[in-house]
């Protein structure tokens, strides 16, 4: 390296234009090297490189996007970031996003509107490409608004409008496995956790419940339904709410493996035993429902592969292509937790 080169390497902030002084060469060429626009030669990027390497710089991708009209960053909308579930969404998302050169920017709205309203205001506020909202409670009308704006992929739920592409699972076609599972092993006494009311996918699994009920033709009795939270303390106080009614079942599905944990340690403390006294069945095939005791049946609903395909089809729409994702079809996962009565 010349002095003259040597001499440039000081304190302050290193920006574009003290890597290109070092290696010699004009600002708008590193920025051109940096984009990958540049066709240079290997003495040149070789400088560029070193000087980059000597300074320590990083790239600012906001400032690198707006030049080319991106800032190379997606929103992304979840509802909690320590939920069992959305972990491996989220690391599906961003898998696939770093693929293409983009970073997503999590925030978490705890299935709260307001809350949820205010992480988009936020995350447009920052510039971001495109938005991934998962499940969520703002309204569809709400959603076509920021749309207006900028493209947005939610799950969860059924909605089409411009810059709005949905991505669902058959949560009803899962609801009606779960319970036909229960059906082929001979039980005819089932019920069931519901999930919150206020979720479009927990309805759905009531639905294929009751279905699958009636196409048995068995007769559905709303004493054996109870509503849960998603959350594990639901299913152990629905599960509790049910031995106390003193109701009696042979089984229970619960809306969420969650719920389903919580629903076995209420039946393990009333000294009953998955799946000798009560067969046991989940939703979702959570990473640990293998590893309980007994392992649990559950309808799998792939979390990771979901994130990867909402990435996908956020990076298909910035391209102006129509996403192409579809959610797999429910898999029903027949573990120890249930067997015939």
């Amino acid at each position: 390296m010349t002095n003259k080169r040597a001499e440039n390497v000081k304190s302050g902030p290193v920006t574009l234009e003290r890597v290109a002084k070092l290696a010699g060469v004009s600002p708008s060429t590193v920025s051109r090297i940096l984009n990958g626009t540049a066709v240079v030669s290997d003495e040149k990027k070789k400088a560029i490189d070193e000087a980059i390497a000597k300074l320590g710089f990083v790239p600012n991708p906001v400032a690198r996007g707006l030049a080319g009209g991106r800032t190379l960053s997606i929103g992304v909308v979840t509802q909690a970031i320590d939920s069992p579930f959305y972990g491996p969404a989220l690391r599906g998302i961003e898998d696939e996003l770093d693929n293409a050169g983009y970073s997503p920017l999590f925030v978490s709205a705890h299935w709260n509107p307001v809350t949820e309203g205010r992480c988009i205001d936020v995350l447009r506020s920052r510039r971001v490409d495109g938005l991934i909202v998962l499940n969520g409670r703002l309204s569809d009308q709400a959603l076509k608004n920021t749309a207006k704006h900028l493209p947005i992929v939610v799950t969860g739920r059924n909605i089409k409008g411009a810059g709005i592409f949905a991505l669902n699972f058959d949560n009803f076609a899962g609801g009606v496995l779960a319970t036909e599972h229960l059906i082929s092993l001979g039980h005819r006494k089932i019920a069931f956790i519901a999930g919150d009311a206020a979720h479009p996918d927990a309805n759905e699994r009531f639905r294929g419940y009751t279905t699958a009920l009636k196409n048995a033709s068995i007769p559905f009795d709303a004493q054996l339904v109870v509503s849960g939270d998603y959350q594990v303390d639901g299913g152990l106080n629905a599960t509790d709410q049910l031995l106390s009614s003193r109701r009696k079942f042979t089984a229970l599905f619960a809306a969420n493996d969650q719920m389903a944990y919580g629903a076995a340690l209420s039946l393990h403390r009333k000294g009953l035993k998955i799946p000798e006294d009560v067969s046991l069945i989940g939703f979702d095939d959570l990473y640990h429902s293998i590893y309980v005791a007994p392992p649990l049946s559950t309808i799998h609903q792939p979390a990771y592969e979901l994130g990867r395909l909402t990435a996908s089809a956020i990076l298909q729409m910035l391209t102006d292509t129509k996403p192409t994702a579809v959610m797999p079809a429910p898999k029903l996962i027949v573990r120890e937790s249930t067997a015939k009565p």
